[in-house]
């Protein structure tokens, strides 16, 4: 399972990078989403492998802190299920063509899209909180996946501060440095639910002793 929870979000960060390395000018990095390249005809597979494969990650890390430690991440545990739920749901319901939401698919697709963006930052800081050893580099990208995350909303087109802010301008970039802080805080929650192997020889406590019994 811990291949899977790195393996996951990896494929996913490929993909965002040859989405915008092959395809640069289907959507615009600085003002277009990342779910735009789901309406594309030669882009859209490719979204979808992604949305998957983070999707499949971010299950298996639950799956993972089950096995190490399941009370403490517990609350953990149910956030990242809830962001692999939200984010194959944000595969399989896509997005409408900017500007405006008009379809039931592209509403299932913003709200799963909101779950997953506050459920995976909220994961990796309750992670942290409960965690046993500290964990700062864990709790380091959950705040600053929180404060782009609100920046991020803060330039929202519709938002009244979009303006002042000059949101419009690097909305789309804001998503994306979200996304890469949103993927890495997954890898780093797979190597928080990885349990090390014991690589020395124990000799069992109950190993019988050599006794002549008469």
């Amino acid at each position: 399972m811990r291949k899977l929870a790195v393996a996951g979000p990896s494929v996913a960060l490929v993909v965002m990078g040859a989405l915008h390395l092959f395809y640069p000018g289907v959507v615009d990095p600085l003002q277009g989403l990342l779910s735009d390249y789901a309406l594309g005809d030669a882009t859209g597979a490719l979204f979808l492998l992604g949305m998957l494969a983070l999707a499949a990650g971010a299950c298996a890390a639950a799956y993972q802190l089950a096995e190490v430690d399941p009370v403490r991440s517990a609350a953990a545990r149910v956030l990242l299920v809830m962001a692999s739920a939200g984010l194959v749901l944000s595969a399989i319901f896509p997005t409408d063509p900017a500007p405006v939401v008009e379809s039931l698919s592209g509403e299932i697709h913003r709200w799963s899209t909101a779950l997953v963006f506050t459920a995976i930052p909220g994961a990796g800081w309750i992670l942290a909180r409960q965690s046993r050893t500290p964990l700062p580099v864990v709790r380091a990208l959950a705040l600053s996946s929180v404060a782009v995350l609100a920046f991020f909303l803060l330039s929202h087109p519709g938002s009244p501060l979009a303006e002042l802010v000059g949101g419009p301008e690097f909305y789309g970039l804001l998503e994306r440095l979200l996304v890469v802080l949103e993927i890495v805080l997954l890898i780093m929650i797979a190597g928080v639910g990885h349990k090390p192997q014991t690589t020395s020889k124990e000799i069992p406590a109950h190993a019988p002793y050599a006794e002549n019994i008469r």
